[in-house]
C-alpha cells in the first residue's frame, strides 16, 4: 500500500484567487467537484476513513476512494488509501482497528476487501459468485453479514449467477403482483437477502441465508443501506428491518424488526409487530442492554414523523424518547458512554445534528446552519459531514459533549483549489405570514456579482418530495449557486408541507396539493420582494421537479400572470394517471385520501389538467425515461398540452435517467438548457 498525501495548496489558491478575476460558479464547477461522505471513526477515534467521489468529465462516470486522516496529528492531513479505476466505498473499521473493511468491483464484481492501515496490499475477502450490495463486520471480527440480490427459489447462489447469466430468447416479463417495476428498474424476481459470512482466517467461507422464509428486501429497495440492519456488541445476534412482500407492498409502508442468531439456525422473530407502520435502522446501545430503532406511527403515510424508540433487550418494554421534540430524526448513534444518543433532523430551513439524552429526553442542539448529512462517533470524538448553500460537503471534528459548533474544527478544505475564483452569491434566510397565518420560511441568494442599486431576475425554485425542505444545504442537482453564478438571483420557500418545522406543518400538504402551498409561495415571492428591493419579482421563472414540477404544472393553469417562463422537470400532469401508472402506491393513496375508484374527487380537486384553457406561459419540459415514479407519459402529455395550444414549448428527454439525472454529461446538458430557457426569456 502506498499512501499518498494531500497536497495543500491554500497559499497558491490564495495567490492565484488574487490574480484571477472573480467568476461565479458554473455548472461545469458543479459537475467536476470532489464529494466528501460515509465518515467512520476507528475504535479508539484515533483516524477517520472517509470517501472522496472524483468525477471525470471525459469518462462521464465517478470514481470513488477511500482517505484517511489522522486525528491525533497537530496538523491533520488527508492521506489517500485507495486508488483503483474501480471505486471502493462503504468503509467500516475491523474491531481491533488495524484495517479497514470495503466494498469494490475491482475484481470484476462488487465484493468485500480488507486493507491494513499500518501497510501492505487490500486483500479481498469474499469471493461470492453474486455481487455484495452491503456488509457489516461482526463486533467480534468472526464473521460478515451482507445483503446479496437472490433467487429465492434457488437452492445455493451458484443458481441466482446462472439464471442471472442466462439470456432466455424470449424477452417478456410475466407478473402476477406488484411491483413490476420500481423506481428505474423493472422486477426480474430476485430479492435483497440477508447472509451471514463467517471468516475462518479473515477469508469468508461458505453464506447462510438469515432472511429465513420471509420474502421482503434486506436491504429496502429503491434506497434502502446498511443501516437497515446491525449486529449485538456482542457479535452473537442481528437484527434487520424489512417489508414483508405479497400482494400489498406497494401500497404499504409496514417494516418490521426482526431478531434472529448471527450465525443463523433459528427463524427471525419479529420484534415489533405491534406496529402496523414503519420501524427502521436499528442499534445496540454499547453495553448490549437497549436496542434503539426509529419508527413511524401513521401505516401508509412515508412522511410521518420518525420516533425514536428505546426497547430493554431483557423485558422488552419500549419507551419513545424525546416524544414532544417534535422533528424527525434522519439517522442516529449511540454515544460510547450510553448515556445520550447523536441525531440528525431538518430543523427550519437547516439539517442539524442534536444530542439526546437517554435519561430524561433533553434535547440539545450541537449544530447551528449547514446540513449535516452523515456523521460517526467513537469515544468522545464525533466526525461529521457537513455543507451549506456555500460550499459542498466537507469533514468536521467535534467532541461529543460539545454544545456549540464553535468547537467544530475542519479537517478538510476539498474544492479549495478548483473554486479559488470562485465568488459565491450571498444567501439569507427570512420568514413571513403564509396561509392560514402561519410563520413560513424561505431563502434568497444574491447573483455572484450583485451591485448596489440594482434588480435581478429571478429564478423562483419549488422543491419537490412534497415532504422536503430547500434549505441551508448544497446540492449537485438543484443548487441555487448555479443560478448565481448565471446572473440570477433566487427565491425558494419551504412552504407547507415542508419538513423541519414540526409534523402538523409537514402534514398539510397531503389532500391539499394545489392550496396552502400555491398560497405559501405566492405570498413568499411577494414578500422577498418586498424585503428585498434587488430582486426583480415581475421578471421571474419558476422551476420545480415532482412535486416541484407539479406545481409548475398547477402555476401553469391557476397562477398564470406570475412567470414568464416555467421549467417543469418529472412533473405531475394528470392526478387520475399518476394514481395507476406509479409503483408506490402507498404516496398517492395518501395524498389524495384513498384509491382513485373509491375516492376521486380527491384526486381531482387539484388536478393540473382540468386547467390548461388557462395555460399561457411558455415551458420546458423535462422527463427521464426511467423515471417510473411519475412515467413518461406525464411529461408527454403537457407538452402535448402546450404544444396543442400553440404555447412556446421544448422538451427534454433522457433515455437512460431515472426521477434525478445524474450522469455528469446529462448534468451539464440538463443546466445548460435550462439556464438557456431562463435566458431566453427573462433577458430581453
Amino acid at each position: 500500500m502506498k499512501l499518498r498525501l494531500l497536497v495543500t495548496c491554500a497559499a497558491l489558491a490564495a495567490a492565484t484567487s488574487a490574480l484571477a478575476a472573480p467568476r461565479g460558479l458554473t455548472i461545469e464547477d458543479l459537475a467536476s467537484m470532489d464529494r466528501a461522505g460515509s465518515p467512520a471513526l476507528s475504535p479508539d477515534a484515533a483516524r477517520v476513513v472517509y470517501t472522496v467521489r472524483s468525477t471525470n468529465l471525459e469518462k462521464n462516470r465517478g470514481n470513488t476512494q477511500l482517505w484517511m486522516i489522522d486525528l491525533r496529528a497537530a496538523t491533520p492531513v488527508p492521506q489517500q488509501l485507495t486508488s483503483h479505476d474501480a471505486s471502493a466505498s462503504d468503509p467500516e473499521w475491523s474491531a481491533s482497528g488495524d484495517a479497514v473493511y470495503f466494498l469494490s468491483g475491482r475484481s470484476g464484481s462488487p465484493q468485500v476487501w480488507r486493507l491494513p492501515v499500518n501497510g501492505g496490499e487490500a486483500v479481498r475477502v469474499t469471493d461470492l459468485p453474486v455481487d455484495v450490495d452491503s456488509f457489516h463486520v461482526s463486533p467480534k471480527g468472526d464473521r460478515l453479514a451482507v445483503t446479496l440480490a437472490v433467487f429465492r427459489d434457488c437452492a445455493d447462489l451458484a443458481c441466482t449467477k446462472q439464471r442471472t447469466d442466462d439470456k432466455p430468447k424470449a424477452s417478456g416479463k410475466v407478473y402476477d403482483q406488484m411491483f413490476v417495476r420500481h423506481w428505474d428498474t423493472w422486477a426480474d424476481g430476485r430479492r435483497n437477502v440477508l447472509y451471514s459470512v463467517p471468516l475462518v482466517n479473515g477469508m469468508a467461507t461458505q453464506a447462510v441465508s438469515l432472511s429465513g422464509t420471509l420474502d421482503g428486501d434486506i436491504t429496502s429497495k429503491p434506497f434502502g443501506d446498511r443501516g437497515e440492519y446491525t449486529f449485538s456488541p456482542d457479535g452473537q445476534r442481528i437484527v434487520f428491518s424489512v417489508r414483508v412482500a405479497g400482494r400489498s407492498e406497494s401500497w404499504s409502508t409496514n417494516f418490521d424488526l426482526y431478531d434472529v442468531p448471527a450465525a443463523g439456525g433459528a427463524a427471525p422473530r419479529n420484534l415489533t409487530a405491534d406496529n402496523p407502520a414503519w420501524d427502521t435502522r436499528p442499534q445496540f446501545s454499547p453495553d448490549g442492554k437497549t436496542l434503539a430503532y426509529l419508527a413511524m406511527r401513521r401505516p401508509g403515510f412515508e412522511a410521518d414523523r420518525f420516533y425514536l424508540i428505546l426497547q430493554d433487550v431483557a423485558s422488552g418494554k419500549k419507551r419513545v424518547l424525546a416524544e414532544s421534540w417534535d422533528r424527525s430524526i434522519a439517522d442516529y448513534r449511540w454515544r460510547a458512554d450510553g448515556k445520550a444518543l447523536l441525531a440528525n433532523a431538518d430543523d427550519l430551513g437547516n439539517h442539524r445534528l442534536f444530542s439526546l439524552d437517554v435519561a430524561s429526553g433533553k434535547v440539545s442542539a450541537l449544530t447551528g446552519k449547514g446540513y449535516v448529512a452523515e456523521f460517526d462517533v467513537r469515544r468522545d470524538t464525533v466526525v461529521m459531514a457537513r455543507n451549506s448553500l456555500a460550499d459542498g460537503a466537507q469533514l468536521y471534528k467535534l467532541k461529543a459533549g460539545a454544545t456549540s459548533e464553535q468547537q467544530a474544527t475542519p479537517l478538510t478544505q476539498l474544492n479549495a483549489a478548483r473554486l479559488a475564483d470562485v465568488k459565491m452569491g450571498e444567501y439569507e434566510q427570512f420568514s413571513f405570514q403564509g396561509a392560514n397565518g402561519a410563520t413560513v420560511y424561505g431563502h434568497v441568494m444574491k447573483p455572484w456579482n450583485a451591485q448596489p442599486g440594482r434588480k435581478y431576475p429571478v429564478a423562483f425554485l419549488v422543491h419537490g418530495g412534497p415532504q422536503g425542505s430547500f434549505g441551508n444545504a448544497w446540492s449537485y442537482r438543484w443548487n441555487p449557486q448555479v443560478y448565481a453564478g448565471a446572473g440570477y438571483a433566487t427565491v425558494f420557500i419551504d412552504f407547507h408541507g415542508s419538513t423541519g418545522y414540526g409534523q402538523a406543518f409537514t402534514d398539510a400538504i397531503s389532500k391539499d396539493w394545489g392550496g396552502k402551498p400555491l398560497e405559501d409561495l405566492q405570498k413568499g415571492l411577494a414578500a422577498a420582494g418586498e424585503k428585498y428591493p434587488w430582486l426583480d419579482v415581475s421578471n421571474a421563472c419558476a422551476l420545480g421537479a415532482s412535486y416541484g414540477g407539479y406545481m409548475m404544472n398547477w402555476i401553469q393553469g391557476r397562477w398564470s400572470d406570475g412567470f414568464k417562463c416555467i421549467v417543469n422537470h418529472d412533473g405531475v400532469f394528470d392526478q387520475r394517471g399518476m394514481a395507476y401508472a406509479t409503483e408506490e402506491l402507498w404516496f398517492t393513496e395518501w395524498e389524495n385520501g384513498g384509491t382513485y375508484y373509491d375516492n376521486p374527487e380527491g384526486y381531482e380537486k387539484f388536478n393540473p389538467v382540468h386547467y390548461v384553457n388557462n395555460w399561457k406561459t411558455p415551458m420546458l419540459v423535462v422527463q427521464g425515461d426511467l423515471d417510473f415514479r411519475i412515467p413518461t407519459s406525464q411529461g408527454l402529455a403537457a407538452f402535448a398540452a402546450l404544444q396543442r395550444r400553440g404555447i412556446e414549448s421544448r422538451l427534454l428527454v433522457f433515455p437512460d435517467e431515472n426521477h434525478w439525472v445524474l450522469k455528469p454529461a446529462n448534468s451539464i446538458l440538463w443546466h445548460h438548457t435550462v439556464i438557456d430557457w431562463l435566458n431566453e426569456h427573462l433577458q430581453k
